[in-house]
């Protein structure tokens, strides 16, 4: 999306800002012994009472209000009944959502209680590259600079990067130009981010994988080695500075 006037900078604003909210209130909101589908009811409300809707269950009959990912699933996690969650669970939420024909995507990964299973370097990398990422966009840069910025930060943390999950824009769609912006080098790749262009920027950090593949219920990305990936995503308008997160309402965890 290009915002070219104050009314589409409030509209994404506010839909930017819902997102965030409902995905800080649904990480305050988990905990041992709920399970996902309870978890994904309560974001769902909140967004109801907001008046948005549900990106994905909008646009792709998705059977949830909000994604929910547990330990070795790395994206588009179904919420159950059936999944409990425990104590150490390394557990992401993707919250994405549509209110007066605007568009937002937001995502993060936490550890639940105690970190029993050692996943708060991971969860930590993450958000901290998706944070240095972020401060290195402006009009004009090169997304394959952004990519390898990314990969270059994981590495070096001892961390893998997920090569088939990516950024991607937003705005007056869940997902639009441009369709891919990749968390690893790609020389090939020439296209520049653009000023006044909002888009959704991801991390996915791995411990081992560099691939998700389908786990076969249509919807759930898994490592498939029993890996782990950490997912991190904000919303973000480009300037020909600093850009603005649109998402900043989900900062617990920063």
């Amino acid at each position: 999306m290009s915002v070219t006037s104050q009314a589409e900078l409030e509209g994404i604003q506010k839909i930017s800002e819902i997102v965030g909210t409902v995905l800080k209130l649904m990480r305050q909101h988990a905990q041992p012994g709920m399970t996902t589908k309870e978890l994904d009811d309560f974001g769902g409300a909140i967004l109801n009472d907001l008046g948005a809707k549900s990106a994905p269950r909008l646009t792709y009959g998705f059977p949830g209000w909000t994604c929910i990912s547990i330990n070795d699933e790395i994206a588009h996690g179904i919420p159950s009944s059936s999944t409990v969650l425990k104590e150490g669970d390394l557990v992401n939420i993707d919250v994405s959502a549509e209110l007066n024909g605007f568009w937002a995507d937001n995502g993060g990964s936490f550890v639940l209680g105690n970190d029993f299973h050692r996943h708060t370097s991971l969860v930590e990398t993450s958000k901290r590259i998706l944070q240095r990422a972020i401060s290195q966009i402006k009009g004009g840069v090169r997304m394959a600079d952004i990519g390898r910025l990314i990969e270059t930060d994981a590495k070096r943390a001892n961390f893998k990067v997920i090569r088939n999950l990516v950024g991607h824009g937003v705005g007056r769609s869940l997902h639009e130009e441009p369709t891919e912006i990749p968390c690893f080098y790609d020389r090939s790749n020439t296209a520049r981010f653009r000023k006044n262009t909002v888009v959704a920027i991801e991390t996915f950090i791995s411990t081992r994988a560099t691939y998700a593949r389908e786990k076969g219920d249509g919807w759930t990305y898994i490592t498939g080695d029993r890996s782990f990936v950490a997912q991190h995503e904000h919303t973000i308008l480009i300037t020909d500075s600093q850009p603005v997160i649109l998402t900043a309402s989900n900062e617990l965890w920063t």
